[in-house]
């Protein structure tokens, strides 16, 4: 006999998503439930992704940097919660000329409690979060342990937000971290990854199991209950929709309107100029020709006056 659970929920149109409890929130994930997100066909090329029917953008995961890699134009940090699953959190480069660059003389490295605590152009990479893009050609490694190895930037590039390019300060984020990040969701070659927007350390483990009890907590009251709509929810977020629609379509057409009325007040005032440019231009070949007269008949007269003086 089917129960509930073996039907599929329903996904909803777009118009609805403004109702749903995790659309526009950060949603507490385990990463190993990150990579068990789906996007259906209708939603490819659109940066949303459903965890049942629950629309999902943007999702918050905490766990250890087992590695960290330079690829060209973006730091890769692979993250481990422990939910039997990695995944990679990706931090792009500026490539703004404004942001200055940092200091491309290599530190030395520190070690403290086990973990590497390097200076801000340096990098530790754990041997086991190797990529398979090639490494930043402008970078060279030392080798320190066993398990780990340090890789000095000559330099380092400015890190970015995904979203509002705002500029990220990373060097703290070394493999042997626990850290809590916020970023949005995308894909790379069909594996889920994360585009970092925010981050904080975890200084100790009872702010790690609070974000665990956290997570749990919105896993079980939230991300496990089909996100179901009455029909007449569904009319009322359909109006709301079309009318946001009309709105839209004429704030549109309000733009579209005040642009040619722009463009036709700069055409009347291109055509004044050109018409007062050229009527001075015609006074100023008036006063040119009178000049030459003028010009002509003083030459003239010297001239007859020299005739005179030599008679």
């Amino acid at each position: 006999m089917a129960t509930v659970d073996d039907v599929d929920p329903i996904i909803y149109p777009a118009f609805c998503f403004k109702a749903s409890p995790t659309h526009f929130a950060w949603v507490k994930m385990a990463i190993a439930d990150v990579h068990r997100l789906e996007k259906p066909s209708d939603f490819d090329g659109q940066k949303i992704f459903f965890y049942k029917n629950h629309p999902i953008r943007f999702v918050t995961v905490a766990g250890l940097i087992v590695a960290r890699t330079e690829v060209f134009r973006r730091t890769i940090l692979t993250l481990d919660d422990s939910s039997g699953a990695t995944i990679e959190v990706t931090v792009q480069h500026s490539t703004d000329p404004k942001h200055t660059e940092s200091d491309s003389k290599p530190a030395a490295a520190t070690i403290g409690s086990g973990v590497f605590q390097p200076k801000p152009s340096q990098i530790t990479e754990g041997i086991d979060g190797s990529h398979e893009e090639e490494p930043d050609p402008n970078s060279y490694t030392i080798g320190d342990s066993d398990k780990s190895k340090t890789k000095l930037i000559r330099n380092e590039p400015v890190h970015i937000t995904a979203t509002d390019q705002s500029i990220l300060d990373i060097t703290s984020l070394v493999p042997g971290t626990v850290i809590k990040v916020k970023g949005t969701l995308g894909s790379f070659r069909s594996t889920m990854q994360l585009h970092l927007e925010r981050f904080s350390i975890l200084r100790d483990t009872n702010a790690e199991m609070q974000f665990v009890f956290e997570r749990l907590q919105f896993l079980v009251e939230v991300l496990s209950v089909p996100w179901v709509l009455s029909d007449e929810d569904i009319e009322v977020l359909r109006k709301e929709g079309e009318e946001g629609d009309i709105r839209a379509a004429e704030e549109r057409e309000r733009v579209r309107k005040k642009n040619l009325r722009r463009l036709e007040r700069e055409e009347k005032d291109e055509r004044s100029i050109a018409r007062k440019y050229k009527n001075e231009e015609r006074e100023r070949e008036k006063e040119a020709a009178v000049c030459r007269e003028e010009g002509v008949k003083v030459m003239r007269e010297i001239k007859e006056r020299k005739k005179v003086r030599l008679d």
